[in-house]
């Protein structure tokens, strides 16, 4: 038995990756707590494992007294002698107790002591191993669906890959092999619970370390990954080397480098923008295959203003909103976009009206009160209409219209004229 219990605590050892003492103090330990649940916790007893013999001793321990008064601490000075002649008073005497003799409930305790320091010390080492791999990919094999999303089994022990954390539209059945990144690894009370992520921007930032030489030594640097996953992404690359094209170094002769990634994420598009400590130019690059006019940035509002031709407007938006929607989070900033059309015409008439305010000596804001949002529209309103806006006096209204003939568009003009003209002779008539 004690050859036995030897070989199966080298086993362990060996099968499990646990410590050779910790296992033999956990075995030390479970011994000890059953003779205590027997006997009581009173008793003064040391356990230990004999290494050459494998047996498991346990030793009593009692004082030598004249008179005991507890018989688990204490022995009579003529009984302990019958053990051992030369004891005296206040010696300390030591009794083996046969480990057999614990009985079958103590034993199983024993048992259930060890499982669980062992369960627990294997758990212990996992959560070590796995809390220093985040960010790393892993392969496994998927053994179930729970509520929470697909178990995979990582070998020493299982991950969880969450629903949210799952491309759309991706299936999986039992036994198939799945890859994904380590996005966090928690203590639980069944054991440490690894999560792994396939829709994280990590995930395909790692994929491009593994696939491009240059990612992975550094010659090429990611500094953004964007993603809608399963359909669209965006990765912006700075080379470290001059004479380095991230562009092509993470596409690879004849796109063979980006396909594998693309394959891993079920043909996910990926576009490669080159990063440039210029936002504008950032944001061109981000926005392609747009043709871009020009950008206007407010860097207090963390905002930029994309103007495009008049056709491009389908494609800098993409479909549903997905190119522009992709720059703006590769970016990290608000992005605003207008055909040139719309936004010359949306500035004219508003530089129009906050010059016609500053000469009428009125807010804007009364005039935008008052259903007056264009020139065209204050041009072609009475004075009567004009007279009730708050703080406009007839000389005002003169200084207007003065204002007006200067600011507004040319066509603009003689559509009014003309306006003017057709009434006249309808005055005139009713009038009459």
């Amino acid at each position: 038995m004690s050859v036995e219990l030897k070989k199966a605590i080298d086993q362990i050892s060996k099968d499990k990756g646990l410590d050779r003492n910790m296992l033999i103090s956990t075995l030390e330990d479970a011994v000890r707590t059953s003779v205590e649940r027997k006997y009581g916790d009173d008793l003064d007893i040391e356990v230990s494992f004999d290494e050459e013999s494998g047996d498991i001793n346990v030793f009593q321990f009692k004082i030598v007294v004249d008179d005991p008064a507890d018989d688990n601490t204490q022995i009579s000075l003529e009984d302990a002698q019958q053990h051992d002649p030369s004891v005296q008073l206040d010696d300390e005497v030591g009794f083996r107790l046969r480990v057999e003799d614990l009985g079958r409930i103590a034993a199983q305790s024993a048992k259930q002591v060890i499982i669980q320091r062992m369960r627990d010390a294997e758990q212990e080492i996992i959560y070590e191993e796995f809390k220093d791999r985040k960010g790393e990919i892993v392969s496994g094999i998927i053994l179930r669906r729970d509520k929470a999303g697909w178990i995979i089994n990582l070998g020493r022990t299982e991950a969880i890959l969450p629903k949210e954390e799952q491309i759309p539209r991706e299936h999986y059945k039992r036994g198939d092999r799945a890859q994904a990144i380590i996005i966090d690894v928690r203590r639980e009370g069944r054991g440490p619970q690894v999560v792994v992520s396939r829709s994280h921007p990590d995930y395909m930032a790692s994929l491009f370390k593994r696939e491009v030489p240059e990612v992975d030594d550094g010659t090429v640097q990611i500094i953004g990954v964007a993603r809608d996953p399963g359909s669209r992404a965006k990765v912006s690359v700075l080379s470290r080397d001059r004479d380095v094209d991230p562009v092509g170094a993470c596409v690879g002769i004849r796109g063979s480098r980006i396909q594998n990634i693309v394959q891993e994420l079920r043909g996910e598009r990926i576009d490669i923008v080159v990063w440039s400590q210029d936002v504008a130019t950032y944001a061109s690059n981000a926005l392609a295959p747009a043709v871009i006019s020009r950008i206007i940035v407010d860097d207090e509002e963390g905002m930029l203003e994309v103007i495009v031709p008049d056709d491009q407007l389908t494609n800098s938006i993409g479909r549903k909103g997905q190119n522009v929607k992709l720059a703006a989070k590769l970016l990290g900033w608000k992005i605003d976009i207008y055909t040139e059309s719309r936004y010359n015409e949306a500035n004219s008439i508003g530089r129009g009206l906050e010059q016609l305010a500053s000469v009428a000596e009125i807010p804007l804001e009364s005039f935008v009160a008052a259903g007056l949002t264009s020139l065209e529209a204050i041009s072609l309103a009475s004075d009567e209409v004009l007279a009730e806006i708050d703080g406009i006096t007839p000389a005002k209204i003169s200084d207007l219209r003065s204002a007006i003939n200067f600011l507004l568009p040319a066509e603009d003009k003689s559509a009014r004229d003309e306006s003017e003209e057709d009434g006249g002779p309808e005055d005139a008539n009713s009038g009459e």
